[in-house]
């Protein structure tokens, strides 16, 4: 409601705007839930960023934590009292509300639990744990009983929407036990997972993404470097980046972007199209990426193959691939992902 309220007002409002916006939504839940718990006769207070302070970057719409201050949050658990606090958000050094961007809460929960150094944090959320596939697309995805915080990370960052990839990062690195609940026992993200090894623990799908082709660039050390350091400069991360082989001096590299950064990613090459010695920009912004991801892949040949097969089977093709130890990632036609996901999921999990 509070985006489409901008949209009304201003389509290409200033990300620090949104977030001054957006911010108060939180502020509303954490009021409202603190007088729900009155109500109850349980003592309890909300707090928001700046009551905290929960200290941030200052990259407005994906800021991201330095610091947070717990004397407040102390001095009201000595009180008896629960703390209900405002997620998603933070205060920059100029004194501006910032958030966290999609899925920010997660990351706010897992900071102060390692800050408040925290036996284990639990996020409650709209499923009742991590699935082998979105269960919403894939009819046999399966709910992991664990996953390790590896795992979890590449499938937060490849679109899995249960957890965000930075709340995962964070909770490995202050080792967080972490589960995801509702009412039923979930699923427990931790550093080594004491089960049978599956090949492939899961399976994502991200149509938030975007392929942007520079062509003709000049085909020297340097010229990768300029191109990237340019889009990093300007807070845009890259994904998938493949470069053809050179000829006539010349090569073309193609990347991809989510799908909110296409727009500034487009004016930002074009703006240095000489400099950068672009002879062309093309992009398609109906694509999606899919992935596999599981620790088992280290130790298993033929993973690739297996999938590509599975693809090759339900008429889906590639575009563009990726790889890592315990991941890979296709680039295909966004009209094919649901049947992609689920010829592909089927064909790992049906046969584990």
């Amino acid at each position: 409601r509070l985006i489409e309220m901008a949209r009304d007002i201003n389509p290409k409002a200033s990300k620090r705007e949104m977030d001054m916006l957006l911010a108060t939504g939180e502020q509303t839940s954490v009021a409202l839930m603190s007088m729900a718990m009155q109500s109850l006769g349980v003592s309890a207070v909300s707090l928001n960023a700046f009551q905290v302070v929960m200290h941030t970057t200052s990259a407005y719409s994906n800021a991201k934590f330095k610091r947070i201050d717990t004397e407040r949050i102390f001095n009201e658990l000595e009180q008896r009292r629960i703390v209900i606090i405002t997620g998603f958000q933070g205060v920059n050094k100029y004194d501006d509300i910032t958030t966290l961007g999609r899925g920010g809460s997660d990351t706010t929960a897992v900071a102060l639990a390692a800050v408040l150094h925290a036996d284990k944090c639990e996020i409650y959320t709209d499923v009742d744990g991590v699935y082998t596939a979105d269960p919403r697309v894939c009819k046999n995805a399966r709910k992991l009983d664990v996953i390790t915080y590896d795992e979890m990370l590449e499938l937060a960052s490849l679109g899995a929407k249960v957890l965000h990839n930075r709340s995962v990062e964070m909770a490995k690195k202050y080792n967080v036990v972490r589960s995801s609940l509702n009412n039923s026992e979930g699923t427990t993200v931790k550093e080594a997972a004491k089960m049978e090894k599956l090949l492939v623990t899961g399976v994502a799908a991200d149509s938030n993404t975007a392929r942007v082709s520079v062509i003709g660039v000049e085909d020297k050390p340097g010229t990768a470097f300029r191109i990237f350091n340019t889009l990093a400069k300007n807070h845009i991360n890259v994904d998938i980046i493949l470069q053809s082989v050179g000829r006539d001096g010349t090569k073309d590299i193609s990347f991809t972007v989510a799908s909110d950064d296409l727009e500034a990613t487009l004016n930002l090459l074009e703006e240095n199209k000489e400099r950068l010695t672009i002879q062309n920009i093309t992009y398609n912004a109906d694509v999606a990426k899919l992935s596999v991801v599981g620790a088992g892949m280290m130790s298993n040949p033929g993973v690739a193959s297996k999938m590509f097969e599975a693809m090759y089977n339900s008429r889906v093709n590639i575009n563009m691939i990726s790889t890592s130890e315990i991941r890979i990632t296709v680039l295909v036609d966004e009209k094919d992902i649901d049947k992609a996901m689920n010829a592909v999921h089927d064909g790992f999990m049906m046969q584990e």
